[in-house]
């Protein structure tokens, strides 16, 4: 059995970015497993930029921002092996995972970041209704079909989800000669970052149809045709406002879920946020074992996973230290307004640095925050135009919640 100090799985942002963390803070053995034939995940396929403007402080595309990260593994000479596919990790932190050139391989690590990202809501996931036919795609797939091999998925495209993927795939498409009818959205506000609304929308004339669904797939060998109705407020389809749209492609932008299966047989909890429930190390309920990314919630901006991978790769490091201690657990929960909090508990002896992270459920026009334990307020600030598809990130030091034993935040209508 091979034996590591540290094995991260996934070698997207937020793998690479923990295991430089890790091998800069003391920890030189180290091995990266990507299920990949490259590092770097989805960047490679991301060719727009928007990258790197937190990390980087300069405007990157996704491969350019994915080379930062992957040049300077090679030039630490941290060990990873491509096309691997991790099968499990066990109680006692084995890693079992299988390559073509390696076979089936058990490696026991004292301590592990699991980077596997996340994964795209499927038409069996949401109920698609209609016919089952080809040119039904996700946006991810249709992203790495334009942009690693070269071909369109459609000629006629209709866009269900305001994700930021399908967005940018509205433009992108467009670009490359395809005419997207629309995007239908079933909420009555978008998904995706404003900024995207505006370049990949409305600087191409593409309308955005709120409280709308796909309410039929219309086909035979491929799709021909998509009937859009509205919904109401509980997000039931409205009898009599079908629209029927000829096209030969619909995209699907409807939601990211974290890749969570290697947790299974570890019996971690979860949060709101779908990921495994983490303390201010990103460390989850079994000791040694850390999440970091899209693994653990949805991230708006690489450059946050980047700094999540960094704060893992420490946490990693500072276990494997002995300077990670076990103390009573200050708990943080989502209150009025908010879908999830990360972390989900910090020990309370802790000095390391707490930055809570969170979403609210819908758009305000001004709103004001609350961290509160119990009737005391610790924070309050108010925030401008928050919308679920932004992410934020509140630092907190330690002398200000080390006293309190339940933390809850929420975000109230102003």
């Amino acid at each position: 059995m091979i034996k590591k100090d540290l094995v991260v799985v996934g070698g997207g942002a937020g793998g690479l970015s923990a295991a430089i963390s890790a091998y800069k803070n003391g920890i030189k053995d180290i091995l990266i497993l990507e299920r990949e034939d490259h590092l770097g995940g989805i960047l490679h396929q991301c060719i727009h930029n928007g990258f790197g403007l937190t990390k980087f402080k300069e405007e990157l595309t996704g491969p350019e921002y994915a080379f930062r990260h992957i040049k300077e593994v090679e030039e630490l000479g941290i060990e990873y092996k491509l096309d691997t596919q991790v099968l499990n990790i066990s109680k006692d932190k084995v890693v079992t995972y299988s390559n073509p050139k390696d076979g089936l391989v058990d490696v026991e690590a004292k301590a592990i970041v699991v980077a596997t990202g996340s994964y795209e809501r499927t038409p069996g996931a949401i109920m698609l209704p209609g016919d089952r036919v080809t040119g039904i795609t996700t946006a991810g797939t249709a992203q790495k079909i334009c942009n690693i091999t070269g071909y369109i998925t459609g000629k006629r495209v209709v866009i269900l989800g305001s994700g930021d993927i399908g967005l940018i795939m509205a433009r992108r498409l467009t670009l490359e000669g395809a005419k997207v009818v629309c995007v239908a959205e079933i909420m009555p506000y978008s998904n995706g970052l404003q900024r995207n609304i505006v370049q990949c929308l409305n600087d191409y004339n593409i309308p955005l149809y709120l409280s709308t669904t796909v309410s039929n797939v219309i086909g035979k060998k491929r799709v021909e045709k998509v009937v859009l109705s509205k919904v109401d407020e509980n997000l039931r389809i409205i009898p009599n406002t079908e629209m029927e749209i000829d096209c030969d492609c619909l995209v699907l932008s409807v939601g990211l879920i974290p890749q969570t299966t290697l947790f299974e047989k570890l019996k971690v909890n979860y949060g709101n946020n779908r990921g495994a429930k983490v303390d201010e190390n990103l460390m989850t309920e079994v000791p040694g074992v850390f999440t970091c990314g899209n693994a653990l919630h949805i991230h708006d901006l690489v450059d946050f996973v980047s700094e999540e991978g960094d704060i893992a790769g420490k946490g990693a490091a500072d276990y494997l230290n002995n300077k990670i201690h076990e103390s009573r657990k200050i708990t943080f929960s989502n209150g009025e307004g908010v879908s999830y909090v990360v972390p989900n508990f910090v020990n309370a002896d802790s000095d390391a640095k707490v930055n809570v992270k969170f979403r609210v459920r819908k758009p305000h026009k001004t709103a004001k925050l609350y961290i509160k334990s119990g009737d005391e307020v610790i924070l309050s600030r108010p925030l401008l135009g928050p919308v679920p598809s932004v992410m934020f990130n509140i630092p907190l030091t330690m002398d200000k919640i080390r006293n309190a034993n339940n933390i809850e935040v929420s975000v109230i209508d102003e």
